[in-house]
């Protein structure tokens, strides 16, 4: 085949007529729910043809309403007359303006103009739709602090690639990245550290780390926030936030002392495992109450995450507070307190019409058949909570953390993990073999995670995501590998990366950002 889409298509067959040609008068044209998707194909492609593809009256390019596809199910045949796209709501529509894009040559993906090319899409038949409903891919902003516009420039690679999900992370012990009215210090105080660990970092944690020295922060407006989530939504992907408790809070902490459990401290400049965690006072219940009624108000995604991952109880068995809370509560130890405190929060989830999803510590104690589970400890704690009946994300760091190292420790930038190259990231299936029918119909997908302990520059963000992410679309979306993914389709697929000036991995071993 000579024709290469990521995702690859369910079915993709090419026909022997002449080609689709876009010329100054090519027009786009939608039925009633599809415009966006029509509006959104010009834009795309305006700026590397000069053409002006308007929309509006029945045209070369037609966006047509089949009730019969799924939601994001989609086809699109191509003749020399036409440009057919069928599809039964904008989510797949708006994969079909992906796809059209890939068939065009590399140079549509430029950001200025390109001239004598012709703009030829070749003659196919194409039927596709997603094998998982949720694709995701995360983007940690709270340890290095990423600027809007790149946010909305990460936003646009996904789609690209057909992810519908973008986990934002908010917030963590090294920096608070989402404006509270009601809590002013936490964007005066908690925004910001006095410098960051040099090199590499492993635990235990320290707050007295020899550091760089440089001040590192930055936080986003509800203004930002917002534009992220029309963008992401303008695109056909929800945006899942995540504001971490009860553990990961020492930035907050740092900037309402109140909040912890009697040890003042600074915004943390290491990496690991932090020992200080909330307290479990009403007071501060009340404040991650008050902090989601205004997430709740920002991202309409049904789902928000609550991190409850990796919460030391140093501090809770020292503090008389906390002890007295769990002989009121007639809680046996430490770790039933900590599935007290979630407890009490995602009850005000819920009550708000949200569903809780948390990392699979999340599970210890017990959770309202409403939860959901990001399985990020191999895969047994999403193998657990879908036999116990909740929704779960796969997200094994060993399948999906791509501030793992893609090649040669002694050539490589400095990473967090160990080895997850391409081929490794290919073969892994986000729904187990052989689970039960009941389990297997639990298990929403899959999502990579960049977290950005070592990625302190937009460049090396996208250093370490591509072409992984290139690769796990393709794991997500569920098309079986025939085995020339990596060798034909990926390397076709970067010379539009190339277009985008994506900083990717060459796929030449030991070329370093």
């Amino acid at each position: 085949m000579t024709i290469h889409i990521v995702p690859r298509p369910v079915s993709l067959v090419e026909c022997e007529e002449p080609p689709f040609v876009l010329d100054s008068s090519t027009r786009i044209s939608a039925d009633a729910g599809l415009g966006d998707a029509a509006q959104l194909l010009g834009e795309l492609l305006r700026p590397a043809t000069g053409l002006p593809l308007t929309v509006g009256d029945i045209g070369g390019i037609r966006f047509l309403v089949d009730q019969s596809l799924a939601d994001e199910e989609y086809r699109v045949a191509v003749d020399a007359q036409s440009i057919l796209v069928h599809a039964s709501g904008r989510r797949g529509a708006l994969h079909a303006v992906q796809t059209i894009r890939q068939l065009l040559p590399a140079e549509a993906f430029s950001p200025e103009l390109r001239s004598g090319i012709v703009w030829s899409v070749p003659a196919v038949r194409i039927a596709d739709r997603p094998a998982l409903s949720w694709r995701g891919a995360h983007l940690d902003t709270a340890r290095h602090f990423m600027p809007p516009e790149f946010v909305h420039r990460f936003i646009d690679l996904i789609a690209l690639h057909k992810f519908n999900r973008f986990h934002l992370h908010l917030t963590e012990d090294q920096g608070w990245r989402i404006e509270i009215p009601a809590y002013p210090r936490l964007t005066e105080v908690a925004a910001w550290r006095d410098g960051t660990v040099r090199g590499r970092h492993v635990p235990p944690w320290s707050d007295d780390l020899p550091h760089d020295g440089i001040r590192h922060g930055g936080f986003y407006t509800r203004a930002d926030l917002e534009g992220f989530v029309a963008h992401a939504a303008r695109l056909g992907i929800d945006v899942l936030p995540e504001i971490e408790m009860p553990g990961h809070a020492q930035a907050a902490i740092a900037a309402y002392p109140w909040l912890g459990n009697g040890t003042e401290v600074e915004v943390g400049r290491g990496w690991g495992v932090s020992p200080h965690v909330y307290s479990v006072s009403d007071r501060t219940l009340q404040f991650c109450r008050d902090v989601l009624e205004v997430v709740f108000e920002i991202f309409p995604f049904e789902f928000v995450h609550l991190g409850a991952d990796e919460c030391p109880k140093d501090e809770w068995r020292a503090s008389a507070e906390a002890q007295q809370r769990m002989r009121e509560e007639g809680l046996a130890d430490e770790d039933e307190l900590q599935s007290w405190f979630l407890s009490q929060i995602t009850a005000f989830v819920h009550e708000r019409g949200r569903r809780v999803i948390g990392w699979d510590e999340i599970l210890e104690g017990g959770l309202p058949p409403a939860a959901a589970v990001m399985s990020w400890r191999g895969e047994e704690g999403g193998l657990i909570a879908s036999a116990l009946g909740h929704d779960v994300v796969m997200a094994p760091q060993e399948n999906t953390y791509f501030d793992f190292y893609q090649g040669d420790e002694e050539t490589e930038p400095l990473a967090h993990g160990p080895l997850l190259d391409l081929a490794a990231v290919r073969a892994y299936q986000p729904v187990p073999a052989g689970i039960p029918d009941a389990q297997r119909s639990r298990i929403l997908g899959s999502q990579f995670q960049l977290w950005s302990e070592y990625l302190s520059t937009t460049a090396q963000v996208e250093y370490m995501a591509f072409p992984r992410a290139c690769v796990f679309a393709d794991v997500v979306w569920g098309t079986p590998d025939d085995g020339t993914f990596l060798t034909d389709t990926l390397p076709a697929h970067l010379e539009r990366l190339e277009q985008l000036d994506v900083n990717f991995r060459r796929l030449d071993v030991g070329e370093s950002a």
